[in-house]
């Protein structure tokens, strides 16, 4: 069952323009169109460009799905998942999964083979890595709060052996480095077009969306960059132009390079999780909400 965070009367579907520029986001049908429900508690979508399917994760039911959109048809992609979270891709497009259940960065290659990239820092087990990204450079950049590890719900229930929630970078050569442990809640994570900005989400009190200022993989100068109402940010993307696409409860809402609230895709769900561009020309959004997978076609687009 899920948990009510919103009245029925605020579950839409629809798309809010709030600056008239942002007209030129959407192709003219804006359709929002729900391509599965069934999840628990949906996260983590990434397209695969090799296979040509989205796949998102189920945390509570420990499970991954997919999404072909050539012949409309979804199923278990993984079971059991190790209570995969947030989902993206390194540079050979191999699948890369930040799992609550193995406290771990995970890599699948083009053999289905799956080994742990990290799962350490500092000798110790990380909390439950929640979202990731590649670096144009290779490096893998993540999240590291201690959701999956506070109950059995989303992973095992754990005592932290860090005692802090971080952001990390992950080198080529396999060293994990410690970005920041000055964000509550870290949570979605995400690069701008020309990778000099680091946006990072707090699911704690905040409720706030940082950027950092990144010089040669060190980052500085946090700020307060847009705060999503109603609930709190999750995951983020950004597309080409350096829009950041946040989910929040009331579903995706769009910001400028500046922080302005552009518009929203609201969703008929109670939280928004994550979404991610996919499809041939990367400007299909994939939305995971509560119980679903939505879809919308899209004018902006994201790189590959």
């Amino acid at each position: 069952m899920v948990k009510r965070f919103r009245n029925e009367d605020d579950l839409k579907k629809e798309v809010q323009i709030f600056q008239k520029d942002a007209e030129n986001l959407f192709i003219q049908k804006k359709e929002i169109k729900q391509l599965f429900v069934g999840c628990l508690w949906a996260e983590g979508p990434v397209y695969l460009r090799c296979k040509e399917i989205l796949v998102w994760s189920d945390i509570p039911f420990n499970r991954m799905l997919y999404y072909d959109p050539k012949n409309d048809s979804s199923g278990v992609f993984r079971y059991p998942s190790n209570f995969s979270n947030g989902n993206s891709t390194d540079l050979e497009g191999n699948l890369i999964s930040a799992e609550h259940g193995r406290r771990a960065i995970s890599k699948t290659n083009e053999y289905g083979e799956v080994s742990i990239i990290s799962n350490k820092y500092d000798e110790k087990k990380l909390n439950s890595p929640n979202d990731l990204i590649t670096k144009s450079d290779g490096t893998i950049w993540f999240t590291d709060p201690q959701y999956g590890i506070k109950t059995n719900f989303e992973g095992y229930q754990s005592p932290s052996e860090l005692g802090f929630n971080g952001v990390y970078m992950i080198e080529n050569n396999g060293k994990t480095h410690l970005m920041t442990s000055d964000i509550e809640g870290p949570n979605g994570i995400a690069f701008s077009p020309d990778e000099k900005t680091l946006y990072v989400t707090d699911t704690g009190k905040s409720g706030m969306i940082y950027s950092f200022k990144v010089t040669k993989n060190k980052i500085s100068n946090k700020k307060i960059f847009a705060k999503p109402r109603p609930g709190s940010p999750d995951g983020i993307k950004v597309d080409v132009n350096g829009n950041v696409f946040s989910s929040a409860w009331d579903g995706v809402q769009i910001f400028s390079p500046d922080g302005d609230l552009l518009a929203k895709i609201q969703l008929p769900e109670q939280r928004t999780a994550n979404l991610c561009f996919g499809g041939t020309n990367y400007d299909q959004l994939y939305i995971t909400s509560d119980k679903s997978l939505y879809s919308i076609k899209m004018k902006t687009f994201s790189k590959a």
